[in-house]
């Protein structure tokens, strides 16, 4: 008997189920708002769709119980692997401020998609990188905004967590204690947090904090709405305000951080543009504090607590906007969203070794002239985000020599500078580097310095 449809059948049963995933995939992640439910199912249609890139994981819960869902992108979902950074995404902080929620849940349907189709430069990227991507932040403030969708959305109405707590006044305040710091030539990284720091942060917050100090993030963005503007630290200003007069606070990586902020705006169709919403920002991009001061936010911690360099991306006048502007908002933003993740391929990377080729955990690497180290990984592996210059760095570590290097760093992807570090006899250690820093990081700051 003949047997010739067979072979044709058996294909078209693989390729009408292929369209029928992919289908699914589009039905989860089409221009819509997602209440919770949608949006983990949306996030586990992507993780089906591509199951050997992408990894979901939970970094905690709500106050209400909902879970903080991360979705993950790399190559070996799971693994960190060294010289490959991490980066990360989080949305929908304030609960009634949903656009980036919904971007983020069309990135990583996009990501995925175009990671099939063969798309070089997606494919590139994830191979390169280790992206994590948090929709949302606050899921409780969400489904109080969503319960009054768009048209009736009051300016708060959502904004906090289910206790009403605006999560971006949340976090441990470390501005304070690092301009105390600049004036005693104090530390300038990785700043201690306050003895009962988690009983006064909500349990979303505490959540996020957990993940950065479980992940070496390199570079972030946190996406929020009501205004179109890159704004990047710090975002609490040195100085008491006088009289409404706002001043900007630089922080010692001004310059990066302009970088990246116009990196986003200008790759935004409408960002750099400047006029937006009635506010008028140049190039789109503006320091925090110069703008508004604002204490306890998430972007300033990242900076001060961990490697992480992160920026606020207000991304639409509408805090809800209608679903029919959504698909002009992703098309306005899509660019922007990669763009971003490919700076953190700038700068220099590389590992840090004992002379035994033993990986060196938590060494600090400084840059002349930038007053803000980062540390090594567990693994041993560090990386400082630069522009193109040249540049003297020293890594240093306890019971290791210093050592100096001067490299030259381009505009395309990070230059490798590995550190090479002598052990050191212990009467002979430069121990005056480190003491003196463990020394200011418990010293008790004076309370005149302003409310935390």
């Amino acid at each position: 008997e003949w047997t010739g449809w067979a072979v044709p059948l058996y294909l078209v049963a693989l390729l009408l189920g292929l369209l029928g995933c992919l289908g699914a995939l589009a039905r989860d992640s089409e221009f819509q708002h997602h209440r919770y439910e949608d949006m983990v199912r949306a996030m586990f249609a992507v993780q089906n769709e591509c199951p050997y890139i992408t990894r979901i994981y939970s970094i905690g819960r709500s106050v209400e119980g909902r879970h903080l869902y991360v979705l993950e992108f790399s190559d070996n979902p799971g693994i960190h692997e060294a010289l490959e950074p991490e980066f990360k995404y989080v949305g929908n902080m304030h609960g009634n401020e949903v656009l980036g929620r919904e971007l983020l849940i069309q990135l990583c349907a996009f990501l995925c998609q175009e990671y099939r189709a063969g798309n070089h430069r997606i494919q590139q990227l994830i191979h390169d990188t280790r992206i994590h991507i948090l929709p949302s932040m606050n899921p409780d403030g969400y489904e109080v905004a969503a319960r009054q969708g768009p048209e009736f959305n009051g300016y708060l109405v959502g904004r906090g967590n289910a206790r009403e707590m605006d999560l971006n006044r949340n976090f441990p305040d470390l501005n304070a204690l690092m301009y105390y710091y600049e004036k005693t030539s104090g530390r300038n990284h990785h700043l201690p947090l306050p003895d009962n720091w988690e009983q006064q942060v909500e349990p979303e917050t505490m959540a996020v904090i957990k993940w950065m100090q479980n992940y070496n993030f390199v570079l972030s963005a946190n996406l929020h709405g009501g205004a179109v503007v890159a704004n990047y630290p710090f975002d609490k200003s040195r100085d008491p305000r006088i009289r409404g007069r706002v001043t900007s606070a630089a922080s010692p990586d001004d310059k990066i951080f302009k970088k990246l902020a116009k990196a986003y705006s200008y790759a935004h169709s409408w960002m750099h543009e400047g006029w937006n919403c009635g506010d008028y920002f140049d190039e789109g991009i503006t320091n925090g504090a110069s703008w508004y001061s604002l204490s306890k936010g998430m972007q300033d911690f990242n900076y001060l607590s961990t490697n992480c360099f992160e920026i606020t991306l207000e991304l639409s006048c509408d805090k809800f906007p209608p679903e029919s502007a959504l698909p002009r908002e992703w098309l306005g933003n899509r660019e922007a969203l990669v763009s971003y993740i490919e700076q953190v391929h700038h700068g220099i990377k590389g590992m840090v070794y004992d002379e035994n080729n033993n990986p060196i955990g938590n060494a600090e690497v400084a840059v002349s002239g930038i007053n803000h180290d980062v540390t090594s990984g567990p693994e041993g592996d560090y990386y400082r985000l630069l522009l193109p210059g040249t540049y003297t760095v020293t890594a240093t570590a306890p019971g290791y020599h210093p050592s100096t290097s001067t490299v030259t760093v381009g505009p395309a992807e990070a230059i490798q500078l590995h550190f090479y570090l002598k052990s050191a006899p212990k009467h002979n250690l430069n121990t005056k580097h480190h003491h003196s820093k463990k020394n200011l990081s418990s010293t008790k700051v004076p309370t005149r310095l302003g409310p935390r």
